[in-house]
């Protein structure tokens, strides 16, 4: 037996040695992506990106993924800080939300940069890189990072496109595996694509019927390669949604104030051309991190910082609650994630700092409002929350606010100073693509190819919905105060 003792103590000692090992973090975000450019939220997309549907079919896919909204036109700004506060959207410091000055000072909240994410991984003993574009972000904590590659590569070539932040990476670890750097690592994988001005690479525009379109006074020329268009696709929205002569609704290269069938198949090429070449990215660095041995202790997730429209419901940009602009495309791969597995989720993307934290061990800060998703990762829970609520008010205010529970939805606007003050409530199992009264029309569908129900519409003048409207409007309203949300809407109490 006393032969048998120093074996059990080396078991141990390696078991031990096993635990303690931490496991690495890929997080990766493009830059305005609908979750409907991949297959798995929409099996009729043509957008060809193998490695990121081998991450679906790998690990995880998540059905409702959200970013929370914004207080600015510049939606991905707000976007990021949560992600890198974990601070909900009325909390980030400068968005005009109530603000208890004593309790920030106590919980630390008035010092943010302690709290954020590198400084966090730096200080449990991680290296962090980050690559990404410049600005719209938070600078102060993206200074954090101990190697920093920012700039915003949005052009058609390697030097000047998503080829050059995916070398950034491949850089870093090559340097990494060079000086056999053994430190778990956090890296921020970012990308400037497919943001407009959407220059993919001549080939991939060409695969995906598009061109770059630069004249005002011109259609850009119709491709029958090109993307068919979505179905919930308008030649105009219904009222406007509140942001008069706001950039990415009017001034976007190739598209600017049109809405035409030829415009908006050539722009969704354009985006889709861009996006596969992300995917190539992607592929290298997976490719490279498995050839090093690192990828299987690795937790690798793919997401955006919000949707976008491009020809959706009559809307170009980011500035919108819709299914298509609100929810983000969010995967996730790495150790103990069943293959192949889908949940709901119900995550906001300011939650990734609690559960990256909950990941590698490390005690999330005080000031940190989002929920760890890991239950919900490793099977154990579908969901983390029952109410999801958005918000934009770049605008005119109050401008939007939004909220969802299980299949029902509401969107109000009360914008342009009280002229427009519409409700939308919505069914997403019946009407998944929230399509409006408009999009029956027979000059809609005969462009669209959409075959909506009569049931698919706008069900907030239904009165057989009236009690539903009531308590959705309700939730909203509680969501509002709960979060700290400085405006009320037209029709809410003010108190």
């Amino acid at each position: 037996m006393k032969h048998c003792i120093p074996f059990i103590l080396l078991a141990l000692f390696c078991a031990c040695s096993v635990q303690a090992k931490r496991p690495n973090i890929l997080f990766i975000i493009a830059d305005d992506q609908s979750p409907f450019d991949f297959q798995a939220y929409d099996p009729s997309s043509p957008l060809d990106a193998p490695a990121i549907g081998k991450l679906a079919k790998e690990g995880m896919t998540f059905d409702q993924a959200y970013h929370m909204g914004s207080m600015s036109g510049a939606v991905c700004s707000p976007s990021r800080k949560m992600i890198m506060t974990g601070r909900t959207v009325w909390h980030l410091q400068g968005t005009g939300g109530k603000r208890n000055k004593k309790k920030e000072e106590k919980s630390g909240i008035t010092n943010p940069i302690e709290n954020c994410l590198p400084a966090i991984f730096n200080k449990a003993g991680y290296d962090t890189m980050r690559t990404c574009k410049n600005g719209n972000s938070h600078g102060a904590a993206n200074a954090q990072f101990t190697v920093r590659h920012d700039a915003t590569k949005r052009g058609g070539t390697k030097e000047t496109g998503s080829h050059w932040h995916g070398q950034q990476v491949m850089n870093y670890l090559n340097d990494r595996e060079k000086a056999k750097d053994k430190d778990p690592f956090f890296i921020y994988f970012g990308f400037s694509h497919p943001h407009d001005v959407r220059d993919g690479t001549p080939e991939l525009l060409k695969k995906y019927g598009a061109v770059n379109h630069r004249d005002k006074k011109s259609l850009p020329p119709a491709n029958p390669k090109a993307p068919k268009l979505p179905l919930n696709w308008l030649p105009k929205h219904p009222f406007h949604h509140g942001h008069p002569g706001l950039r990415d609704e009017v001034s976007v290269s190739g598209v600017w104030e049109r809405r035409d069938e030829v415009t908006i198949r050539n722009e969704i090429g354009r985006q889709l051309a861009c996006a596969e070449n992300i995917d190539h990215q992607v592929a290298r660095v997976l490719k490279k991190l498995k050839a090093m041995g690192e990828l299987e202790n690795t937790y690798v997730f793919y997401t955006a910082d919000h949707g976008m429209a491009i020809g959706r419901h009559g809307l170009q940009g980011k500035q919108n609650l819709y299914e298509h602009t609100w929810r983000v495309p969010f995967f996730a791969k790495g150790p103990g994630i069943k293959p192949g597995a889908r949940a709901l989720g119900n995550v906001y993307l300011l939650d990734v700092m609690a559960t990256f934290c909950d990941l590698a061990g490390i005690k999330p800060p005080a000031t940190c409002e989002g929920i760890s998703f890991k239950p919900v990762l490793m099977g154990k829970k579908d969901t983390v929350r029952d109410v999801l609520y958005g918000v934009y008010c770049g605008g005119t205010k109050p401008g939007m606010r939004s909220v969802r529970k299980g299949d029902w939805k509401l969107i109000k606007y009360d914008v342009l100073d009280g002229k427009v003050r519409e409700t939308q409530l919505f069914n997403l199992k019946d009407n998944p693509h929230e399509f409006l009264e408009q999009n029956h029309e027979v000059k809609v569908t005969a462009q669209s190819g959409a075959k909506p129900k009569p049931n698919q519409r706008n069900l907030a003048e239904d009165p057989a919905h009236a009690g539903k409207l009531k308590e959705m409007e309700a939730l909203l309203l509680s969501e509002m105060k709960r979060l700290n949300d400085p405006h009320r809407l037209w029709d809410q109490e003010t108190k």
